[in-house]
């Protein structure tokens, strides 16, 4: 019996792809989570006591923001967690994907309640107490900045070193984090519908235009149905492996049949997270290398982080 053994390392796969600012990424939602809480609570009590569609409107929304905001945290938790999980073939690295689809349901959940009410007030207006309502949607607007504030920083960050670069080759390289920018969109959301809402109190207490309360409400609701349906389109697009690799495909391509008598004859790419992508490609040859060799040929492109050849010999005395 052979009793000698192999280090195994250099044919093995990574499969953990998560960004390592996630940790701090979840820090930063986490008090974003708090404070949106807290003015949610007070904004739809005071909604209610004054009168305010448009305040009851940022409150109820900002409702499904805080548990989106919570799902958020969630899902990088959950990515972490589960890194070395074998149940996940490619990782974690979707996870964010999901918890980008998630918020983008809840935030046409809440434009869709937004609108219903808003019609509803319209054919019914109620009486508002539009100082103690402008007061308390101020307070709404300040937190809602700071916590845009907070998140703001990593949403840069992420499309500064993740959206722009290119590998040498020219092709552009990593993906968006969905599950940040579902976040992010939440509490941009938030500053929207609060400054509305100020806006519809203005016109009401000076003007005395009552209706302009509710017509902000559906201004805002429509604006965020269609913030939701990007937000759902791309993050759909990552989940079912459907983004548009054409260009790097092309390269990838170009590179390894630049070799004399090579031929791809299939090849997949797709999403395994934010900063990562698969590789999955057949090559037809007379005198195929060693698998290495095309290994090393796609790692000169940045960002691919699993690749599987498959190297076959032809039979015919034709020169591919």
């Amino acid at each position: 019996m052979n009793t000698t053994r192999h280090d195994l390392t250099p044919w093995q796969h990574p499969h953990c792809f998560l960004d390592r600012r996630d940790l701090q990424r979840q820090r930063r939602t986490q008090w974003v989570v708090g404070l949106t809480f807290v003015t949610m609570m007070v904004e739809i009590t005071c909604g209610y006591l004054t009168g305010s569609m448009a305040l009851l409107a940022d409150g109820w929304h900002m409702s499904t923001h805080a548990a989106a905001l919570g799902l958020t945290v969630f899902a990088y938790r959950y990515a972490r967690r589960q890194s070395g999980n074998a149940r996940f073939t490619f990782g974690t690295g979707k996870v964010g994907a999901l918890g980008g689809y998630t918020s983008a349901l809840l935030l046409a959940l809440v434009a869709a309640l937004m609108i219903g009410e808003s019609i509803s007030r319209l054919y019914n207006p109620v009486a508002i107490a539009y100082g103690e309502a402008l007061g308390v949607t101020l307070v709404g607007l300040l937190i809602n900045a700071v916590s845009a504030w907070l998140l703001h920083e990593d949403e840069h960050d992420h499309h500064h070193d993740h959206a722009h670069p290119h590998d040498a080759h020219g092709s552009e390289i990593g993906g968006q984090d969905h599950n940040l920018r579902g976040a992010f969109m939440h509490v941009i959301a938030d500053l929207m519908t609060s400054v509305l809402a100020i806006l519809a109190l203005l016109g009401g207490q000076y003007l005395g235009w009552a209706k302009l309360d509710p017509l902000m409400g559906i201004v805002g609701a429509l604006v965020i149905l269609v913030w939701a349906r990007g937000l759902l389109r791309d993050t759909s697009r990552t989940l079912l492996d459907a983004e548009a690799h054409e260009e790097l495909a092309e390269k990838i391509t170009a590179a390894i049949e630049s070799l004399p008598d090579h031929k791809v004859v299939d090849l997949h790419i797709w999403r395994l997270s934010a900063t990562a992508q698969g590789c999955i490609v057949s090559i037809l040859s007379h005198h195929p290398q060693a698998i290495s060799a095309y290994k090393s040929l796609i790692a000169a492109f940045p960002g691919i982080g699993h690749v599987t050849v498959e190297a076959n010999q032809c039979g015919c005395e034709q020169v591919l």
